[in-house]
């Protein structure tokens, strides 16, 4: 997310949770009897063990919980608090859920009762994670146009509000609701929730409820207790610390946000594209004459007679435009204009009006335009960039073309007219980020749900950790270890995705922090028996850091979870589980056999000076061969790379070969 965007996207988070904490102060001091967010009616609760319930009444209150002829009572402490714990039920439903507060005398009434109707018990799953675990439904919907309009009421989604606290685990959640899944109530919701809650739900048979709580672009140490950090890693917890005066942290956002305002009124007064002209920006118009203005391709901004020729980078604006002849078949018709994805931000306009902005890189330009603004003849298609950082560019491999109805289809041409708008300085301030900073979100969004009882947890997680990937291992130790604390849950099953493959295929050997956090996720899933790893190594994209390819993720997921909870007898990615010289071959021995392949990809051996080589392998039955390109071999490493494209070494069963590294014997 720009610096703009996150500044003004931060300031106006801070003002709605203060609102709602107003909110639900009055709320409390009219209710007795409460329950957390986590409590709503349409949601699934935990097959095959106790289901904790609790909540806030007042002191001393007898509290009696009913669900499914099953009967709970406990008594409120002094604070209020209180918990029971329901006995272990099978899958069934809809029930209905009685919360009844007795024993003081309040308004006149001897009692109060909460009452949560078409609550069902199945299976309950906490996806978890970064961007790649909030990737949505929408964002891929292109890869996968024939399944979205499926809805199952027997699959319930339950999406986290964002709420980062650095003072400590909050009361509560944001306002929030379970919703049966449906087009319209997945739409915004994790692809990968989605297919998975589908897929479990079609083959158990029972009830499905998915539960999301991530945040895009966040690091580890943002989802661990406070006390496992400072017990570990106390600069962190220091780091943290900083951050609990309100005060400063509102004028840093304030600061930040006055910055952004003031780089955005000066970009717009020294661009000479933004004068008024009609309705729109000049440069927007149709009727400007943009004759002598350079022709480029618009994967080659840099090349020819391009204002941004020989430039390393460029901060500011830029104007790019493009005319696009429309027959009268065409002309007065709505459409969707795919405009593949952009770095950075920008504003597009057709015929001199705005159809699309986009405030930062990742999102995949979608722009739905209007019956009567597309035209017959000469059209222009303009798009503003704005980059703070880098270099404006169009992204590869992306769709850029007209949609119409019936998948009626016109390409985009690749050539543009380019224009520079105004040059600018590097913004000066961005304020403050409370999503990365160390516990910050298991205080607002993951305390709050413990300890509502799991099925287990999917961890998709990892990019932002990349450049300190030696800190990883220990780091998803210790988050597992205190997720399993908080729900009290000291089985809990974990699935951890591994990263993807992503950016530039490099031929020769690389050591980078990709490969290193997928090494710590292998290891980590490896040492404990209730985690498994989930592999993303073939579903990754070269230019998109969040690759499409999500269901296939989610039957990977369901998989692993086949083994850990449904306790199946299935084979998963395959494992080396021998090694041996012989021959002067490297030969591994792996758990199941394998897909032939006599040309395997990928591999790397290095020696006692700790140089890694390019090698060759073959894969035959349960055996891959690889070639010692060195004399007294050390190390092995397979798929070493941030994007290892084309991994070819797989089981019989379809799934690849884990990227590794190990030491030769």
């Amino acid at each position: 997310m720009p610096i703009f965007a996150h500044s003004y996207y931060i300031v106006m988070k801070k003002l709605n949770m203060i609102l709602w904490a107003l909110i639900l102060g009055a709320a409390l001091c009219q209710a007795e009897v409460r329950l957390p967010q986590i409590f709503q009616s349409g949601m699934v609760l935990q097959r095959g063990t106790a289901i904790p319930v609790w909540g806030q009444a007042a002191p001393n209150k007898t509290i009696t919980v009913k669900l499914n002829k099953k009967t709970a009572c406990t008594v409120a402490d002094g604070r209020g608090n209180w918990r029971v714990d329901l006995p272990q039920m099978k899958a069934g439903g809809p029930y209905t859920l009685e919360v009844i507060g007795e024993g003081l005398e309040v308004r006149g009434e001897r009692s109060e009762v909460i009452t949560l109707t078409d609550v069902w018990v199945g299976d309950v799953w906490l996806c978890s994670g970064q961007s790649n675990m909030e990737t949505t439904v929408e964002r891929v919907s292109p890869q996968y146009p024939d399944e979205l309009d499926d809805a199952n009421a027997q699959v319930r989604l339950f999406h986290v509000a964002y709420q980062a606290d650095p003072h400590g685990p909050s009361a509560d959640l944001r306002p929030a609701s379970w919703q049966p899944l449906n087009r319209e109530n997945a739409w915004r919701f994790s692809a990968i929730g989605y297919f998975l809650g589908k897929q479990l739900q079609r083959e158990k048979g029972v009830a499905q409820g998915i539960i999301e709580s991530a945040w895009g672009g966040t690091p580890i140490e943002a989802w661990i207790a406070a006390d496992s950090i400072a017990a570990h890693y106390p600069l962190y917890a220091r780091q943290t610390l900083l951050y609990q005066n309100d005060q400063f942290v509102q004028a840093q956002q304030r600061a930040g946000s006055m910055a952004d305002q003031q780089w955005q009124k000066v970009l717009n007064q020294y661009d000479p594209g933004m004068a008024k002209s009609g309705n729109g920006p000049l440069y927007a118009q149709s009727s400007f004459d943009d004759t002598d203005w350079p022709e480029v391709n618009q994967y080659r901004l840099r090349e020819g007679r391009s204002p941004l020729a020989s430039r390393r980078d460029f901060v500011g604006s830029v104007w790019l435009r493009q005319h696009i002849h429309i027959d009268a078949a065409h002309a007065g018709k709505p459409f969707r204009l795919l405009l593949g994805t952009l770095y950075d931000c920008d504003v597009t306009y057709l015929n001199g009006q705005q159809i699309g902005t986009t405030g930062y890189q990742y999102p995949p330009r979608r722009y739905d335009v209007a019956a009567g603004v597309l035209r017959e003849g000469d059209n222009v298609l303009t798009v503003r960039f704005i980059n703070k950082s880098g270099m404006p560019h169009f992204i590869e491999e992306k769709p850029y073309k007209m949609v119409f109805a019936d998948n009626d289809i016109l390409p985009l041409p690749e050539q543009w007219k380019i224009q520079t708008g105004t040059e600018m300085p590097r913004p000066i301030g961005m304020g403050i980020s409370l999503q990365n900073q160390p516990s910050t979100l298991f205080n607002g969004m993951i305390s709050p749900l413990a300890p509502f009882a799991v099925a287990g947890t999917v961890w998709y997680q990892g990019e932002s950790n990349t450049g300190k990937a030696w800190e990883y291992a220990p780091m998803l130790r210790l988050l597992m270890a205190n997720w399993r604390q908080a729900f009290q849950q000291p089985q809990m099953p974990f699935v951890i995705v591994q990263l993807a493959n992503h950016m530039q295929y490099v031929e020769r050997p690389q050591n980078t922090g990709w490969a290193q956090v997928r090494e710590a996720q292998r290891v980590v899933a490896k040492e404990d028996a209730r985690a498994e790893l989930a592999l993303a190594i073939d579903l990754g994209e070269t230019v998109d850091i969040h690759p499409l390819r999500k269901k296939e993720v989610a039957q990977r997921i369901a998989l692993a979870f086949d083994r850990l909870v449904y306790g199946r007898k299935v084979t998963l990615q395959p494992e080396v589980v021998k090694t041996e010289v012989a021959d002067g071959c490297l030969v591994l021995t792996m758990d199941q056999p394998m897909q032939l392949c006599e040309s395997a990809k990928f591999f790397e051996v290095a020696g006692p000076d700790g140089a890694f080589h390019n090698t060759t392998a073959q894969v035959n039955g349960n055996t891959i061969t690889v070639a010692l390109p060195v004399e007294q071999p050390r190390m092995l490493r397979y798929a070493w790379k941030d994007n290892p494209l084309g991994v070819n070494v797989y089981g019989q069963n379809g799934l690849p070969l884990s990227p590794f590294e190990i030491k030769i014997p």
